[in-house]
């Protein structure tokens, strides 16, 4: 019987093997730059990827091949590969001749896989080179020619008129301002992109977008309009009310490339040709709103046959183009759009509409009415205790937009160069009914690809996972902002740092950080100290807080490990060594003991004094450890770039740094000199205590937990790391505890009281419905949602490997059946508390990445998805692998670990689909 049993099993791998040699590989979709057919490529050597898909299990590709031509035919070779034997299928250069500014190159890739078999080409792709260098810019900054108003500062209107007498080709816009834009030909818009050219260090490095714009322009008369917005340049920032901060005047700088069906080119730009003007935009900042005047509106003037005949010229300004460089980030655009849940009068009589979302955006509006008749919207994120409009929170942001009617039939209203953070608008003005199809929230953020999903067997969860996810859209916006909508809204550097690796599972977010990262280096101080914002606009004195600053080397640390792109390390090596640099600097005897710190920022501190107390972590131990952690980084990636000398100088470093550690902050028996959970974690995560010392430290920290009932103490320093820490330390069940708790302070606590985003504080709204204080109290304010990257990596089990980061190697590791350890038998909710399903997907560089598990009839179901050129390492609570089946019937060699103790089995799959059946497991 046994020998029958092996002969078909070995008759069907056999089978399987057939089927394997005879699928075919095939390439699904290809990216230059991670991005679809991108335009102003700026690198020259842009990067070329692609994802595979396999029928058959255990596709690997073992090599490829690329071709580049300069036609869409593929007949004008600019280069060929030619079959390169590597596995490689994310972030391969292009290796060619020098590429030239302005050129379309279109590219095509297939590959060998490991049966031997080539697949077919791939379909041809494309991508555009931007200006590559100051002599490839022919247009001029041009300003307005007008005396501007100095109060209210209406947005300017720029027009130029040009003749195409020729066929159009191919036609390409280069724009970049002073202030942001909305460009338009022959009164259509250009591009899709929102508040560009977005926010950086404009002094040092400002972006220009790159627009195909042949489909907007007609042989003969075309028009260009342009018109400029305040936003981020000459704008009030930050609550010091700084105005210009990067200069005074609005401007234009703007290139259109023309290629002619003939084969000649011209160009249009931005000189002393063109008229400027105002029309309705008439005053619009960041902070406050707009105010947009349909009476002064200049109907027609983006459009050709306008009269500009009482239009002002312009003034050029001869501005140094060094610090003008191409767009790397996805652009802010217009994403979801919601309609009012429900319209209603408050107590106070306030006509209040609700879109049942805490979003970042605009309103648009429709409405009817008299010349004259002023309509004005003010945004809030919740309501107060009494169910009135509520403001406090916004400090001295007005949030108000203010439109003033033509009075010619209906008119549509929407602002231009500011957004908002809000959840309800209350109007003012209307002389009718308001109807629900008159508003729509139009929700703005970066146009970052979605890339993770996560649900549960439970709705608070769910819940708290979409916080996270629309907290994240509300701050990504160009910039990660702490938050979107009182007078602040700046790039902080902590809360960016903290969320970065969560942020990688909802979103694309490589570009998006790469791009920030430059601005932390460009804004950096001398000295190699971090502001506290990026872009920095609080001033050389605002920098050098630990866990704030330490973004330089924990940032393009986490993307190296999530996407494999080794270029932020070297392009960021620089910054990241000058910021290790300051703190070695500022230390004395390896102990940085000096300098203005946040420390573990508003974290719980109990009612009762002495508890107060006990939660307080001591600043200096913090950051101690994350200038261990810093440097810690920085060994590794001078070892990946072979910096051989920093690397022995770096390990040196950090051994010094933890035995000063030691010698300052604990006593022999590994008690710390602050007993917080935030000490204790901070201190576990970087490995500041001796190895021996450790358990009882956890053990330390499971006590302080427990002796909270069960609650979280932390803030934001030490909030992303501490259910982490309890699951390395063999405390799953006690993070899984706070996770899933439902009272103040937790993560569900918020979720409970109607939370639509993660709000600043643990307590933005008190089990009473009052309000935490009014000078910081921010409801989308995204770090605490760090906890996503724990639910992923641990309640789903999705990670990468730190050897073959970016997903080419997986490990899955998820935590089933966690157990919550307060609840008494009499609690009837405790059974909805103990998770019965985790559902997870993530877009890798190399496909879709799957982990879903279920208890079902007494049995775990584990349903996993491999992408093809990946393998994953997969562990699952089982002692005994024959209680394991694979629904297809395929053997899986598992592996037993634990030795008498077996806890769990593991394997290593490559690419497939599987169904595993776990008849006994560890519950």
């Amino acid at each position: 019987m046994f020998e029958r049993k092996q002969s078909i099993l070995f008759f069907f791998a056999l089978f399987c093997c057939t089927i394997t040699a005879n699928a075919q590989t095939s390439v699904t979709e290809t990216f230059c730059e991670y991005k679809k057919h991108p335009g102003g490529i700026g690198l020259l050597q842009p990067y070329l990827s692609w994802i595979l898909q396999g029928k058959a299990r255990n596709t690997k590709q073992v090599a490829y091949e690329i071709a580049v031509a300069g036609d869409p035919g593929m007949k004008k070779t600019v280069w060929s590969s030619g079959r390169v034997n590597s596995d490689i299928s994310a972030g391969v250069p292009y290796g060619g001749p020098a590429l030239k500014a302005d050129q379309v190159y279109y590219w095509k890739v297939r590959v060998w896989d490991n049966n031997g078999k080539p697949s077919p080409w791939s379909a041809v792709d494309h991508w555009q080179m931007g200006l590559l260098q100051q002599s490839d810019w022919k247009a001029k900054w041009i300003e307005p020619g007008y005396i501007e108003d100095s109060v209210l500062r209406p947005s300017p209107l720029f027009r130029k008129s040009f003749d195409a007498g020729k066929k159009i080709r191919k036609a390409t816009a280069y724009i970049t301002a002073h202030g942001l834009y909305e460009a338009f030909i022959n009164g259509k818009r250009v591009g899709d992109a929102w508040l560009t050219p977005g926010w950086t260090s404009y002094n040092k490095r400002l972006q220009y977008q790159a627009y195909d714009v042949t489909g907007l322009l007609q042989q003969g008369n075309n028009q260009i309009g342009v018109a400029l917005g305040s936003g981020w340049y000459r704008g009030v920032l930050a609550w010091s009310g700084n105005y210009g901060l990067y200069g005074k005047k609005l401007g234009l700088l703007l290139q259109i490339n023309l290629q002619y069906a003939d084969g000649t080119t011209a160009t249009v730009v931005s000189d002393d040709t063109w008229k400027s003007s105002t029309g309705a935009v008439r005053f619009s900042e960041i902070y406050d709103g707009e105010i947009n005047d349909a009476r002064q509106e200049q109907a027609g003037w983006n459009t050709t046959g306008f009269n500009d005949d009482k239009w002002s010229g312009v003034q050029v300004n001869n501005i140094a183009l060094d610090n003008i460089v191409a767009t790397e980030n996805e652009p802010v655009k217009q994403q979801e759009v919601l309609t009012p849940k429900k319209i209603f009068r408050t107590p106070k009589g306030e006509l209040v509409v609700d879109f049942g979302q805490n979003l970042t955006g605009f309103v648009r509006l429709k409405v009817s009415g008299n010349a004259g008749d002023t309509i004005k919207m003010y945004h809030a994120e919740v309501l107060d205790k009494q169910g009135n409009f509520y403001t406090a929170n916004l400090r001295a942001a007005k949030q108000l937009n203010a439109y003033i009617l033509s009075g010619r039939g209906q008119e549509s209203f929407e602002p231009h160069f500011t957004f908002q953070g809000f959840r309800y608008i209350m109007l003012e003005g209307l002389r009718s009914e308001l109807r629900p199809e008159q508003l729509t929230a139009q929700v703005l953020y970066s146009g970052m690809n979605a890339t993770g999903s996560f649900t549960t067997s439970d709705s608070l969860l769910n819940q708290l996972q979409h916080n996270i996810q629309w907290g994240q859209r509300g701050n990504f916006l160009d910039v990660p902002t702490d938050c979107p909508q009182r007078d602040e809204r700046l790039g902080w550097t902590g809360d960016a740092q903290v969320f970065s690796r969560t942020a990688a599972y909802n979103r694309d977010v490589l570009n998006f950080f790469k791009k920030w990262l430059k601005d932390v280096a460009a804004d950096q101080l001398p000295n190699g100290s971090v502001p506290f914002v990026i872009p920095n606009v609080l001033g050389k004195d605002a920098a050098g807080s630990t866990g704030w600053a330490d973004c330089a080397t924990i940032i393009p640390w986490h993307m190296w490990l999530l996407y494999g792109d080794q270029r932020i390390l070297e392009e960021q090596y620089a910054s990241m060594k000058a910021w290790v640099g300051y703190m070695e600097a500022n230390s004395k005897n390896d102990l940085w003991a000096k300098g203005f710190h946040f420390g573990d920022w508003l974290f719980y501190r109990p009612d009762d004094d002495n508890d107060g107390r006990s939660a307080i972590t001591d600043k200096y131990l913090i950051s101690q450890c994350f200038y261990a952690g810093s440097v810690d980084i920085l060994y590794k990636t001078a070892v990946l770039l072979k910096k051989e000398a920093d690397a022995s100088h770096y390990q040196s470093l950090a051994n010094s740094i933890r035995a000063a550690f030691v010698k300052e902050y604990m006593t022999p028996s590994g008690r710390l000199v602050s007993g917080s959970q935030t000490a204790y974690v901070l201190a576990l995560q970087f490995d500041m205590l001796p190895e021996g010392l450790r358990a009882a430290a956890a053990q330390r920290l499971a006590d302080n937990v427990k002796d909270y009932d069960y609650h979280l103490t932390t803030g934001f320093l030490g909030t992303p790391y501490l259910c982490h820490v309890l699951s390395r330390f063999g405390y799953n069940d006690l993070a899984y505890t706070l996770l899933m708790q439902e009272g103040y302070p937790g993560w569900l606590y918020p979720v409970k009281m109607g939370a639509t985003t993660i709000w600043e504080r643990w307590d933005g709204i008190k089990p009473d419905s009052t309000f935490q204080t009014i000078g910081m109290n921010s409801f989308n304010h995204y770090a605490y949602g760090a906890i996503g990257d724990w639910m992923y990596r641990t309640l789903a089990g999705i990670n990468s490997d730190d050897q073959l980061t970016g997903y080419r190697k997986i490990i899955i590791r998820p935590l089933v059946n966690g157990k919550r350890l307060n609840l008494s038998e009499k609690d009837t909710v405790a059974q909805k508390k103990i998770l019965t399903e985790v559902n997870a997907a993530l877009s890798t560089r190399y496909g879709k990445l799957t982990s879903h598990w279920k208890i079902e009839s007494g049995k775990l179901h584990v349903w996993l998805e491999i992408p093809v050129n990946t393998t994953a390492e997969v562990h699952l609570p089982a002692g005994d692998p024959s209680a394991i089946a694979e629904a297809e019937k395929v053997p899986i060699q598992w592996q037993v670990s634990g030795g008498s103790t077996v806890k769990e089995v593991s394997t290593t799959l490559g690419s497939g689909t599987y169904h595993l059946i776990l008849d006994r497991w560890n519950k």
